[in-house]
This record gives structure tokens, C-alpha cells and sequence, in this order.
């Protein structure tokens, strides 16, 4: 028996000022695995990872010397460590990011690691380059617990409808620059050529897509919430029947988008089921209008 989820509140404006702080410590630590990863196909080389402890960039090849950067939002601490035995840690709490920025630069150096990033923010609405941000320093270690407990759990359950499916599929894996957990299954045909958009858009969009995930609100959504769209968007997937009842279709400029609060999985009396409830219908709709052979891509497990 799989234990119930115990999803902790995450009112976003009890935690946005901790939330916008993180945010920018996550993209400086994605955009070193950015410049240091192999490159991956559709952009996976460029994601973080939850962990029994936090969130972490999993192994990353250095020429001869691999090295990881982790952190713990238990202890709330972030570390460093080579293949070799090298580590470096340093404390979260009451820093800048222009204090983060050169504590990382800093353990990276003393590690021998030599990295050059583009250090400003990427898709936020501030531009203050990283070293000279002394203005996000908010971190409430609470919070900063609290809404790792809620990816940690939300992850686990993601893994499990990964499971589900014998197609090609990414990991469960966190997007720093979006700030957004998320999963993406593809049906294996190419798409047709995007039109616009940058070129990581474009490889990403390659293939048809239907992807899944859940972010923790931002300036546009004042909430936590789950999510769910299909690319290219087939003609009435917004008309599919979509699980539980609080889930509803968002119309996202001319797009379509599967929408559901977190409180109301949270607030559900299985909120595990109500989740797996969620990501199913939005696949099963999404593959439907798609045309999607879906009997051969189900894993009975």
C-alpha cells in the first residue's frame, strides 16, 4: 500500500518574497549544469532534480572530475562535491543572491572547477545581474521545507504515471528557469516545423508532446497549481471530459491548457488519486484528439 500524500499549504503570498529568492539561487546552480552538462536531446541537460533532501543537479562530467551541486532544504545548506572526495558547503539562510552567486563561484574555485555563466536572470522581470543582487534575501527556511515536502511528494507521484507509459518519456525533472516540476510524454511522430520561438523551443516541440507539471504560482497564477497541454493542440481537446470536477480547461492565448488548484488536491480525500485522477484524463484527452495509439503505449502495472 502506497502511503496518502501529506501536502503542506503553500498560500503563495505567505512565501513569495522566499520563493522569488530561491528562485533566482535555482537558476545561477541550472545554468552552471547548462554550460558543464553534455548536451541532451530536447533540452534535458538543463534541469534540476528533487532529492532525498532538497534539490540537486545530479552528476555532472568535468573532464576527468565529475561534481554535483546539491541542496539541502532540511538543513538548508547547499554543497559542492567532486567524484574525488572535494566538498564545499556553505549556509542558505540570510544570504543575497549576489552572496550565493560568489559562495558557489567561490567552492567551484576552490574545487578546481573553472565555469563561466551568463549571471542574470533569465525570464523574470528584473534584470540586476546575479553579483549585484542584494536585494532578493528573503529565505524562510519554513517555507523554503514546506514547499520542498510538497515537490518531493508531488514527484513521487509523478514517477508513478511515468510509469504507466511505455513510450518515450523525459524524467521527472524540475525547470529552473520556469520554476516549474514537470514531465513530458511523446507519441514518437515529429511535429510540424514551429513557427517562431527560440531554438531550444523549437527542439523542444520537435515531437509531438504532451506534458504535465506543477509549479507553485507566479505573477500570472496566484496559486500552486497542476497543469496539462498538448503540442501541436489538436482540434477540441478543450471539449474532453477532464478529472476531478475542480479540474478545468484554460484558455492560454489561443492555446489550451488542463488546470488544477493544488488546494484542491490537497483538500481531496485522496489526494494521491485525485493527482493521478488529473494527469490521466488530461493525457487521455490530449492522445484521443491526438491520435495517439494509446493501447500500445499503457504499461499494466
Amino acid at each position: 500500500m502506497r502511503p496518502a500524500l501529506d501536502l503542506p499549504p503553500l498560500p503563495l503570498d505567505a512565501w513569495e518574497d522566499t520563493k522569488e529568492t530561491l528562485h533566482l539561487f535555482l537558476q545561477i546552480v541550472g545554468k552552471i549544469r547548462l554550460k558543464t552538462h553534455p548536451k541532451l536531446n530536447h533540452w534535458w541537460h538543463v534541469t534540476l532534480y528533487p532529492s532525498s533532501r532538497g534539490v540537486t543537479t545530479r552528476r555532472i562530467p568535468y573532464g576527468g572530475v565529475d561534481f554535483e551541486i546539491g541542496f539541502d532544504f532540511i538543513d538548508h545548506t547547499l554543497t559542492v562535491t567532486r567524484c574525488d572526495g572535494g566538498e564545499r558547503s556553505f549556509a542558505l539562510g540570510g544570504l543575497s543572491v549576489a552572496d550565493f552567486y560568489a559562495s558557489v563561484f567561490g567552492a567551484l574555485s576552490e574545487l578546481g572547477i573553472d565555469v563561466q555563466i551568463h549571471a542574470v536572470p533569465y525570464d523574470r522581470p528584473y534584470t540586476t545581474p546575479f553579483a549585484q543582487d542584494t536585494d532578493h534575501r528573503t529565505y524562510d527556511g519554513d517555507k523554503v521545507h514546506a514547499y520542498w515536502r510538497a515537490l518531493s511528494q508531488i514527484a513521487t507521484v509523478f514517477e508513478e504515471f511515468r510509469g504507466r507509459f511505455l513510450g518515450k518519456s523525459t524524467p521527472v525533472h524540475l525547470f529552473w528557469h520556469s520554476f516549474d516540476l514537470a514531465l513530458t510524454r511523446f507519441s514518437g511522430k515529429k511535429a510540424p516545423p514551429m513557427e517562431g520561438g527560440t531554438n531550444a523551443d523549437r527542439e523542444a516541440y520537435s515531437h509531438e508532446v504532451i506534458s504535465f507539471g506543477w509549479w507553485a504560482g507566479d505573477d500570472q497564477v496566484r496559486e500552486a497549481a497542476f497543469y496539462s497541454y498538448t503540442a501541436p493542440e489538436p482540434d477540441g481537446v478543450e471539449t474532453q471530459p477532464l478529472e476531478p470536477a475542480d479540474a478545468v480547461w484554460n484558455d492560454a492565448g489561443g492555446s489550451h491548457m488542463a488546470f488544477l488548484t493544488y488546494e484542491a488536491v490537497r483538500q481531496s480525500a485522496d489526494p494521491r488519486a485525485t493527482l493521478l485522477a488529473f494527469l490521466e484524463s488530461a493525457y487521455q484527452a490530449g492522445a484521443t484528439k491526438a491520435g495517439w495509439p494509446v493501447a500500445d503505449f499503457t504499461h499494466q502495472v
